[in-house]
């Protein structure tokens, strides 16, 4: 064999496997909304969600004004099912991760945890503060897997060390309420509902309600630290790789055969 082809060869399959793995939004379309709910939106007070507002299966978005939505209202279209589609997707992929460390009856307040994955067999309490340390990697992951509720205790927090952390989820089994004056950090998937109470706010993330009602009061929902959206690696399948060697082969093989009938 020529050795300009054996090279060439070589390139092929070492390209084939290094292909790069894509990034998919793990969010979705849910990535677009600071609230969705699956019932109804009702809201008292001058909230503000900066990102987009949506309800499905429900229709009813209530309490804006005096409410601000920064982005759209969407209320049993297309766009609010596709956005709990992604939503529930999302919360399975979460759910379905491997726990790294078990805290079933710990309180997260005055805990410092960095990237992992934390399972609550039943609810989850925060009382007091939070902090979430990323170790310096704006892409850390951190996931609060809790079977049932989660509670905020009134002037509660979560706070960031060592930079921005926006890759922080909240799967919940049943509903999340966050007390009084509660500084919230992360997004939070709710099976059923979402309370949050008067001055709650969360500056980081999302309030993503799939069946029951988002219950807002005097709140800001913002996700201003989010830079970019949400991402996962999603390694290409051996399909994918078998296809991109594939696809070098038979170009290869065009090439062998042209220059075979020119005698080489």
């Amino acid at each position: 064999m020529n050795h300009k082809y054996a090279i060439f060869l070589g390139i092929v399959v070492f390209s084939s496997f290094q292909a790069p793995a894509k990034a998919a939004s793990l969010l979705g379309t849910a990535n677009n909304f600071g609230v969705l709910g699956g019932s109804t939106v009702t809201n008292t007070g001058p909230s503000v969600i900066m990102q987009s507002l949506g309800v499905n299966a429900g229709s009813s978005a209530t309490g804006f004004s005096p409410g601000i939505v920064n982005g759209t209202i969407f209320t049993s279209d297309a766009v609010a099912a596709q956005a709990q589609l992604d939503n529930a997707s999302a919360y399975n992929l979460l759910a379905a991760l491997s726990p790294t460390k078990e805290l079933t009856g710990v309180d997260l307040g005055g805990l410092t945890l960095t990237p992992g994955v934390y399972s609550f067999s039943s609810s989850a309490q925060l009382t007091g503060k939070l902090t979430l340390d990323n170790l310096g990697d704006p892409n850390a992951l951190f996931v609060f897997q809790i079977a049932s509720t989660l509670t905020t205790a009134s002037d509660s927090s979560v706070v960031m060390t060592n930079g921005e952390a926006p890759n922080v989820f909240f799967q919940i089994g049943s509903s999340a309420t966050l007390g009084t004056g509660t500084q919230f950090m992360g997004n939070i998937l709710a099976l059923t509902s979402i309370t949050l109470t008067t001055g709650a706010n969360i500056e980081c993330g999302r309030a993503l309600a799939q069946n029951g009602a988002v219950t807002m009061d005097t709140n800001r929902v913002s996700s201003t630290c989010d830079t970019k959206p949400q991402e996962v690696a999603v390694v290409p399948e051996p399909d994918s790789l078998l296809g991109v060697l594939g696809s070098g082969l038979v170009g290869l093989l065009f090439a062998f055969s042209k220059r075979f009938r020119k005698g080489w």
